[in-house]
C-alpha cells in the first residue's frame, strides 16, 4: 500500500472465496522437514494463510508470523532482525520502500539465474518490477502492486461540469468540490502516506526529491525538492488547506478516515485520492453504515487516473504494494527462495486480489477471467496502467531519513506554502550529510 500496511475498513470482496490450488507443484505437507519463518503485514491474512499451506512442500513448511500494523513499526521490527544476523527470518513482506535499505544492508538473498527470472519475467509491470531491483540484482518477489486513482461521485463531477472523459488537475477538483457542496479526501497526517502525496505531487509536476540520476548515491544524493515542481506541488496542499473542499480532519487525514465522506446521508460526497481497497471495501458496505444505501447508489461511485499537478503534465500515481524478500541469513535460502516464488505467482496473486482486494503486479492476472468478473474491466485497465506508469519514491537506502525529514517540514499541511521546498530542502541536505538530526 502505501505502500504500506492499508488496514481495510471491511476486507475485501463480496465474491466467493477463490480456489487456492496455487501451484501444483507445490506439493502436500509432511513430517520432520524445514519450517520456513514468513513474516507478513495484517493485510489479506487469510489468503495469505492458504497461500503459506498451499506453497508448503514435503521439503518443507511455511509459518506465518504476522507484524505490526504501520509499515515503519514493520521495518524497525525487520531491521531489528536481520542486523542480529537472525537465521529465523526466512521469508519477509516488506514495503517497496525499505528493500533498497535493505539489500544495500546485505541483509536480502539476491535471486540470481533461472529463480531472478521467474521473479521477474515479462509479465510484470514496470512499476512493480522497479521495486525489487538494487544494484542490477533482484533482491525480491514482488507479490501484489498498490498504487492511486481519483475515486468520486459521478453526481458531485456532473454537477460540477467537469468532464471525468479526460485528465483532470487537482486545481480542477479542489474547484469543483467547493463550488458544488463536496470535500476532496485525501492522506496528510504526519505519517509515511503523506509523503507518498508529496512524492506524487512533484513527480507530477516534472520534478522528483531526489536526482534519480544520484539517487542510489546514498547520502551524496543531490536533493531536488527546493524547485519548481516542488512550488507547484506546495500550491496544490495550499490551495487544498485554504478551500472549502478541506475535509474538517484534514491535518490527521488517513486511508480510512475520508471513507465516509464519499455516501453521507446529506451532502454531495466527494473526490478522494486513496488505494485500490477501495472499490471493494465500498461494495462490501452497500446498504450499511458509512458506505451507499443502495445498489443505484453503488453506481455513483466513479475512478479516473490520478489528478494532474500541472495542466496537461501526465500525473504520476503513486506505487505502493509489497515484495517479498528471503532473508541473508536464512539456514534454507534455496528453500525459501522458491517459496517465494510460489507465493508470488500468477495463482497466487489472483487468489489475492479477488478474495483481499490486493491488486497484482502480473499484467496476466488483470487479464484473467476471474478478475474481469470480481471488477470493472476499465477499473482493472486504470490500476494495471498506473502501476506501469506511476511514480516510485526515491529509490534509496536512506528512505526511512528522507520520510522523516520531508514529514517534520512538511506538516502541518496548513502551513505549507512557497518557502516549503527549500525549508525541506535545507533540512533533508543536513540530515543526509549527517548534519542535523530527525
Amino acid at each position: 500500500m502505501t505502500t504500506g500496511s492499508i488496514r481495510k475498513v471491511v476486507a475485501g470482496i463480496a465474491a466467493a472465496t477463490l480456489s487456492m490450488s496455487v501451484l501444483a507443484a507445490c506439493g502436500s505437507s509432511g513430517s520432520g522437514k524445514a519450517t520456513l519463518n514468513w513474516y507478513i503485514n495484517p493485510d489479506g491474512q487469510g489468503t495469505l494463510n492458504q497461500l503459506a499451506k498451499d506453497c508448503s512442500t514435503d521439503s518443507y513448511t511455511i509459518k506465518i508470523q504476522l507484524l505490526p500494523a504501520s509499515a515503519t513499526d514493520q521495518r524497525t521490527q525487520l531491521a531489528r532482525r536481520l542486523a542480529a544476523e537472525d537465521s529465523s527470518t526466512d521469508l519477509m513482506s516488506l514495503d517497496p520502500v525499505f528493500v533498497p535499505e535493505f539489500a544495500n544492508a546485505e541483509w536480502l538473498a539476491p535471486f540470481e539465474g533461472a529463480s531472478a527470472d521467474k521473479v521477474l519475467d515479462d509479465d510484470v509491470l514496470k512499476g512493480a518490477g522497479e521495486t525489487v531491483q538494487w544494484d542490477n540484482k533482484v533482491v525480491a518477489a514482488p507479490q501484489w502492486a498498490n498504487t492511486q486513482v481519483l475515486w468520486y461521485r459521478k453526481s458531485l463531477a456532473e454537477a460540477a461540469g467537469l468532464d471525468t472523459n479526460k485528465p483532470v488537475t487537482w486545481d480542477q477538483v479542489i474547484e469543483a468540490a467547493s463550488d458544488n457542496g463536496g470535500t476532496v479526501g485525501v492522506q496528510a497526517n504526519k505519517y509515511e502516506a503523506y509523503v507518498v502525496w508529496i512524492n506524487a505531487l512533484i513527480q507530477g509536476a516534472g520534478g522528483n526529491i531526489l536526482d534519480p540520476s544520484t539517487v542510489e548515491d546514498g547520502r551524496d544524493a543531490k536533493v531536488t525538492v527546493d524547485s519548481k515542481a516542488g512550488r507547484d506541488a506546495a500550491g496544490v496542499i495550499e490551495k487544498l488547506a485554504d478551500s472549502k473542499a478541506a475535509q474538517p480532519d484534514f491535518s490527521t487525514s488517513n486511508e480510512g478516515t475520508s471513507l465516509g465522506s464519499m455516501f453521507p446521508e446529506d451532502g454531495a460526497g466527494e473526490f478522494m485520492t486513496n488505494w485500490t481497497f477501495v472499490y471493494g471495501n465500498y461494495k462490501g458496505l452497500i446498504g450499511k453504515p458509512g458506505g451507499p444505501k443502495d445498489e443505484t447508489e453503488f453506481k455513483d461511485l466513479g475512478w479516473v487516473r490520478y489528478p494532474e499537478t500541472v495542466s496537461g503534465e501526465v500525473s504520476k500515481p503513486p506505487i505502493g504494494g509489497i515484495d517479498i524478500g528471503v532473508g541473508a541469513f536464512s539456514k534454507h535460502p534455496k528453500d525459501a527462495q522458491a517459496a517465494a516464488i510460489c507465493v508470488t505467482n500468477r495463482e497466487a496473486q489472483t487468489a489475492l486480489a479477488v478474495n483481499e482486494g490486493l491488486m497484482p503486479s502480473r499484467q496476466s492476472v488483470y487479464d484473467s477471467a476471474e478478475l474481469k468478473k470480481a471488477y470493472p474491466s476499465d477499473l482493472l485497465a486504470l490500476f494495471s496502467e498506473s502501476v506501469d506508469t506511476g511514480g516510485p519514491r526515491p529509490k534509496s537506502a536512506f528512505y526511512s531519513q528522507i520520510s522523516s525529514a520531508l514529514q517534520s517540514r512538511w506538516h502541518s499541511p496548513t502551513s505549507v506554502n512557497a518557502k516549503t521546498p527549500q525549508k525541506s530542502a535545507d533540512f533533508l541536505s543536513a540530515i543526509l550529510q549527517g548534519k542535523a538530526l530527525l
